[in-house]
């Protein structure tokens, strides 16, 4: 893919020797569909993510380089940069430069955990898988995956552990088709967090999530596996994930039990 085409809101009225030389749709704040120029910096910074131009890991070129690729300022670039950072899709090293974040990265492998103890500190927990298997998506797991009734998915069941005592019982669901040659032998022998597995093997980066959070009562296999009675409080947390694209690659489906454990998220 080539970083220098127009944004996706110019392309279609763009002359295709102006795609072809690089140059940006020229600005007009007085426009109604106008985009500021870093923005557009921004889009073409995350369609090269995206097309896989750089690898989760790698470092991107300078500024000075990507403005003298796009023909913009390098305080435009670092405007785009910059909000990239904040959105955790890039990661400034000092004195290294900037590097596409990936989930092996200490400060980002659990960015979507939110369990921590009630003395302060993030939960360390262990792994253990349940089962993982193809199976057909019912409609209340392909409609948000954005997939049709039917479609394969892979649903992997698995409990997450501290101090050897149950404390999440997660439900996640993949389309089939990205996550092809997924098994339970695959997740077993994975050391690291399940979504480094995703961007390392499979090339899907999980950038962002949404999630819905209620309180329900465990039913009977539910305390089985949390080892809690039946009607037991605990929160159930459903999270969408998506990739760069936007597009739906996760839905996860998590039981917590909250007895020396909360939920926090930090609201900026």
């Amino acid at each position: 893919m080539s970083l220098s085409t127009p944004v996706a809101q110019r392309a279609a009225a763009a002359p295709a020797a102006r795609a072809v030389s690089g140059t940006l749709p020229a600005a007009d704040a007085t426009h109604p569909s106008f985009v500021p120029l870093y923005r557009q910096i921004k889009d073409l910074i995350v369609r090269g993510l995206q097309a896989g131009d750089w690898a989760p890991g790698a470092a991107i070129p300078s500024e000075s380089e990507l403005a003298g690729r796009f023909k913009v300022s390098q305080g435009t670039v670092r405007k785009a940069i910059d909000e990239l950072a904040s959105d955790k899709l890039l990661v400034r090293r000092q004195g290294k430069g900037t590097y596409v974040a990936s989930h092996a990265e200490q400060t980002t492998q659990y960015r979507f955990l939110r369990l921590t103890a009630d003395q302060g500190q993030t939960a360390v927990l262990q792994r253990r898988l349940v089962d993982c298997v193809r199976e057909r998506a019912p409609a209340d797991v392909a409609r948000p995956l954005g997939l049709r009734s039917g479609d394969a998915v892979v649903h992997v069941r698995r409990l997450l552990l501290a101090d050897d005592r149950p404390v999440v019982l997660d439900e996640i669901f993949l389309p089939g088709a990205a996550f092809k040659g997924l098994t339970g032998a695959r997740l077993q022998a994975w050391k690291g967090p399940m979504y480094r597995l995703f961007e390392a093997e499979f090339g899907v980066t999980m950038v962002r999530a949404e999630e819905k959070i209620r309180a329900v009562a465990a039913d009977e296999a539910q305390a089985a596996m949390l080892a809690v009675p039946v009607g037991t409080p605990l929160l159930s947390v459903e999270r969408l994930a998506h990739s760069y694209a936007g597009r739906p690659m996760e839905l996860r489906r998590g039981l917590y039990r909250t007895e020396g454990y909360h939920y926090r998220n930090d609201l900026s």
